[in-house]
């Protein structure tokens, strides 16, 4: 009888196994769509704030700070998608991946208005990787802590933050950030 239930268990392992690289694989997919998204808008971006540098300056700002959001999103995603191409098993999954869902959501938020499709599409693949983080620490019998990974992605957040204001910085040496919109 203990040997039937050895079996079962691990069937269903192997099953829980297998259902998680196609949710994997949609979820790398899925956010290769996003950042295809977002690298459209942010050369879009680009090209408009280039003309409107001699326009006028809050009309600028505005356009230069929403550049900076698009960039920030963009190399988020880009840290979530260098974890997620170096999961090499189901024991990775809970080491690499539950600091993505706080950044996730953290760039939904700021696409919410200005994105809303992005903001939707990023929503559904924090919730599609959280399900792949949970199952793989049932199977892996992992277990993490959810204020350290709240902790760690917000060091990201801050790192990602302070590249892409020097980057941004640097693309637009003429102009001053620290101006507010009379709009």
């Amino acid at each position: 009888m203990t040997n039937l239930n050895l079996f079962g268990m691990e069937s269903t392992n192997m099953t829980q196994t297998v259902t998680i690289v196609p949710r994997l694989e949609y979820s790398k997919k899925l956010l290769d769509s996003i950042v295809s998204v977002l690298q459209k808008k942010r050369n879009e971006l680009q090209n408009l704030n280039l003309i409107l540098l001699d326009v006028n300056d809050d009309a600028c700002v505005t356009a230069l700070n929403l550049e900076r959001t698009i960039v920030f999103s963009l190399e988020i995603l880009v840290q979530i998608k260098k974890r997620l191409n170096s999961i090499s098993g189901v024991n990775s999954i809970p080491e690499l991946l539950p600091l993505t869902i706080p950044m996730l959501r953290t760039v939904s938020a700021q696409l919410f208005n200005l994105l809303p499709a992005c903001s939707q599409n990023l929503c559904e693949l924090s919730v599609h990787l959280g399900s792949i983080v949970l199952d793989s620490a049932i199977l892996s019998r992992a277990r993490f802590d959810f204020s350290q990974s709240n902790d760690e992605s917000s060091l990201v957040l801050d790192e990602v933050k302070l590249i892409v204001d020097s980057k941004i910085s640097k693309q637009y040496p003429n102009v001053d950030f620290s101006k507010s919109c009379n709009t």
